[in-house]
């Protein structure tokens, strides 16, 4: 019997991916194609569908009230962003880490009365991914766009490594040319 191959694991094992947290996301566009818009002059050129990911990226916290967003960039063929969930709703804007009480292997929130059904990390960026299908397809009837499985992130543990991701998402375009999501670099 052929045994069916097992998909790489993406999620840290062990957190609890609705507790609070910042969590620093990147999601692709099927097969890393560039439709997204492209850089010229080391700045980001939205196209028509980069706009609407732009625009319901943003919407993030309309559907999530527990989630907020930091930093955030659209690339050709990728999203870098930070998502931030908070039990109270009691996040500003890409706020510090202060306050967040970190554990050794996750980071965790004290209320445990929240719903959490409605606000893990794979369901936010489930309902980001669907919500622009949804609308490259109702407005350009284009079924040729789709998301690459899954998502990339990473847990971010304390201001230091909030404050590199932050530039890192920043400086995305000025390192374009060497990036490793561009099509360029790929062999």
């Amino acid at each position: 019997l052929l045994e069916t191959p097992r998909r790489k694991a993406t999620r840290f094992g062990e957190h609890d991916y609705s507790r609070a947290g910042h969590y620093f996301v990147t999601v692709c566009a099927e097969n890393r194609r560039s439709a997204f818009g492209e850089i010229m002059n080391e700045e980001m050129r939205l196209s028509a569908i980069g706009a609407v990911a732009r625009e319901c990226w943003r919407l993030i916290p309309n559907h999530f009230p527990n989630a907020d967003l930091g930093e955030f960039i659209v690339m050709p063929n990728h999203i870098h962003g930070i998502v931030i969930i908070d039990d109270a709703n009691r996040c500003g804007r890409d706020a510090d880490m202060r306050g967040t009480r970190l554990s050794t292997r996750r980071l965790q929130s004290e209320n445990q009365d929240v719903d959490r059904s409605k606000m893990s990390l794979s369901k936010i960026i489930q309902g980001f991914k669907s919500s622009v299908t949804r609308t490259v397809g109702k407005r350009w009837n284009d079924h040729a766009f789709g998301w690459q499985r899954s998502f990339y992130d990473r847990v971010i543990r304390d201001d230091a490594e909030l404050n590199r991701i932050r530039e890192y998402i920043r400086n995305n375009p000025l390192k374009w040319a060497f990036d490793r999501y561009n099509p360029e670099n790929r062999p």
